[in-house]
This record gives C-alpha cells, sequence and structure tokens, in this order.
C-alpha cells in the first residue's frame, strides 16, 4: 500500500475507481460479456486456465475481463481464487490415448495409424489482417460439419516403442503417491513429475524461448514432433464406497510428444528420447515448449553435458512462474524511500571520499 503518498488510503481508493471506469472504456460501446470472452477469445482462455491451473472457462473469462485482458494479471487472479477452493481428493490419470481427437498431427510419420487430422489451426493461413473480422462479418459455416474422431488411436511413440527405437515410457512404483507443487514448496533438484507440473504453469513465452534456445544449439538437441493431440479426455475420481471410478466430466487438452536423438551412454543404447507437454486447452504451442524443455533437463539424468540455461532446472522452474517473477519486479514500484534515502547518502560520502583523494593527490 502506498501510505507514504499523500492523499494515502482515499488515493487508493480512487485509483481503485479509476481502474474501472477505464475497465468499462467508452460507455456507447456494449459490454463485453463473459461468454463472448469463452468463444471468440478461447485461445486466451485456455491460457489463462493452464498457467492459473484451474480449469473454469467462465472463471477465465471474468479474469481476463477483470485485468483489462493483461493475461498475467488474469492468471494471478485465477490463481488467488484457486487457494480458496476445497480440495477433494485426487482424481485418476487423464488416458490420451482414448482422447476425442479434434486435432492430431504428426511430424514424423506421413502415414499416421489413425490418420492425420488438421483441424482448428493457423499453420496454413497467410497472416494477413482480415478486413471482413473488423465489419464484424459473418463467417459462412462449412458445407459438410467435420466430425471429430472418437475412435483411440495409437501415440507415435507407442510405434516406435514396439520397435525398441526410443526409451520406455517409465513408470512410477506401486504406491507412489505424485508431489503436488500447489501444497508443498519445491525443493531442488525435482522429480521430474513435479518439474512438469512446474513447467505446465510456467509462462508461455518464457519457456518458448527457452525451447527456442536449445534448436539454436544451447543443448543437445535434435527434436522432431512425434506427436500432437488436441481434444478432450474424460476426467475420472475413485470413490471409497464405490468399486467404480466416477466420471466427473470432460476436459480439453493439449499434449505433446517430442522425439529427440540420444547418441547413448555406457548404460542405454543409441535411441530416441522424449520430452512431454502436457496443458489445459487448445495451446500446442506451449506444450511444444515444454515439452523441449523437458527433455533439456533431462541433461544429467542422460548422462549429458549441462552447458545451457534450458538445462539448468533451478534457472528454468525458478524463473518459468509468470506471478512470481511479476511479483519481484513490480514490488519496484512499492515505496522504497528509506532504502534509496540510506543509498544515497553512502553515494554523497564515497563522493566526498573520492573528491578528497583527488584534491590531496593534486596537492602532493
Amino acid at each position: 500500500m502506498y501510505v507514504a503518498v499523500k492523499g494515502g488510503e482515499t488515493a487508493i481508493r480512487n485509483a481503485h475507481k479509476l481502474l474501472a471506469d477505464k475497465r468499462r472504456g467508452d460507455r456507447s460501446v456494449p459490454s463485453i460479456r463473459l461468454d463472448q470472452i469463452v468463444e471468440q477469445l478461447a485461445l486466451g482462455v485456455d491460457r489463462v486456465m493452464a498457467e492459473g491451473s484451474l480449469y473454469d472457462l467462465e472463471l477465465a473469462a471474468l479474469a481476463i475481463k477483470q485485468a483489462r485482458g493483461d493475461m498475467i494479471e488474469a492468471i494471478f487472479l485465477v490463481r488467488a481464487y484457486r487457494t480458496t477452493l476445497p480440495r477433494f481428493g485426487y482424481t485418476l490419470p487423464v488416458e490420451t490415448a482414448a482422447m476425442a481427437i479434434e486435432r492430431r498431427i504428426s511430424a514424423t510419420f506421413k502415414d499416421l495409424p489413425g490418420g492425420q487430422l488438421l483441424g482448428p489451426t493457423f499453420d496454413y493461413t497467410h497472416r494477413l489482417l482480415d478486413p471482413e473480422l473488423a465489419a464484424d462479418a459473418a463467417v459462412e459455416a462449412p458445407e459438410e460439419r467435420v466430425e471429430e474422431t472418437h475412435e483411440p488411436a495409437p501415440r507415435v511413440t507407442d510405434i516406435l516403442g514396439h520397435h525398441g527405437m526410443i526409451e520406455t515410457d517409465g513408470e512410477l512404483p506401486e504406491g507412489t503417491a505424485p508431489g503436488d507443487l500447489t501444497r508443498e514448496p519445491l525443493a531442488f533438484p525435482l522429480e521430474r513429475d513435479l518439474r512438469l507440473q512446474a513447467l505446465a504453469r510456467g509462462d508461455e513465452g518464457f519457456l518458448l524461448g527457452l525451447a527456442y534456445s536449445t534448436q539454436r544449439g544451447y543443448a543437445r538437441s535434435h527434436p522432431f514432433v512425434g506427436e500432437i493431440r488436441i481434444g478432450e479426455v474424460e476426467v475420472e475420481l475413485e470413490v471409497a464406497e464405490l468399486d467404480f471410478p466416477l466420471t466427473l466430466g470432460r476436459i480439453r487438452l493439449t499434449e505433446c510428444q517430442m522425439v529427440n536423438q540420444f547418441k547413448g551412454s555406457a548404460k542405454q543404447p543409441p535411441q530416441f528420447t522424449r520430452g512431454y507437454g502436457l496443458v489445459f486447452g487448445q495451446s500446442e504451442r506451449k506444450a511444444m515448449s515444454m515439452s523441449l524443455c523437458d527433455r533439456a533437463l533431462r541433461a544429467r539424468e542422460l548422462g549429458e553435458d549441462v552447458t545451457a540455461a534450458a538445462q539448468d532446472e533451478e534457472f528454468v522452474i525458478s524463473h518459468s512462474d509468470n506471478v512470481q517473477s511479476t511479483g519481484f519486479v513490480e514490488h519496484l514500484k512499492l515505496p522504497h524511500y528509506v532504502d534509496f534515502q540510506a543509498e544515497l547518502d553512502l553515494v554523497r560520502r564515497m563522493r566526498a571520499e573520492h573528491e578528497r583523494r583527488d584534491v590531496q593527490e593534486t596537492a602532493e
């Protein structure tokens, strides 16, 4: 709180009123509704849910509206709200192999079993501004509705695994409970489950920059997109009184399996290794970046030299959280009058001592 600012709490209340006024904007323009944000700014909503660690379309839309489109502020709002919610338990691991697929592509196999589905993507657009959208022109519906596939589709990594060309997926020992970074403070080094949790909540832009660095030679990386799939999966919860899991609902996810070259080690033969990304909603750029960073952070596990920032676990995880980063950077806006006056006094004394020495040296 700016207690030292003239006006004190009155000034802060007026700042809040001004913020609300600016948020509303021109009153002659209709106020944007939450359903409009959910339906027409869906990718922004998905990002807020992913980095806010809360799957709720309406709450994410509300956060975006309240934050005036500031995505990190919206993520902060969602995380703060999340801390007020009760914890009923942990759901079963979702089965992405049974995903109701909307989009599925592979850069490694042209004739992918189950087929490739382009789905809704910017990949083949010309990146030219469309004036018709400014005029709110109606978008023509396709002549034939494209139906989603609900047939289970094998993963590309399973195909490679069948021939022994990629490392095994790995399994947790019986009875092992995965960590929960929202309940316990992180302590380095991390197990991979906690590392993946942190990456899933990490800032998309930061992880994208690190992922790009691995492709420019700042880590041992020669990646191929084994598969990206987007679609809905069922979320199930085991209840003690029942002998079958309850289906709570369906959520949309983006999964990326990155396939990386590995020359082998004293213990392992040459084979492909895995990088993994899984995030809420449709966010393949984030899932790809996450999978590239995941693979880079496995350097020590695979006996590789740690030479790049993307391979440094403490650096990546500690700086990928945009809420924590925002707190540290933006706290500089808060009053530091006493600290600065102390620094100012120190610099004055140092300058006086410097000038005294100069005069003394000139006299000699």
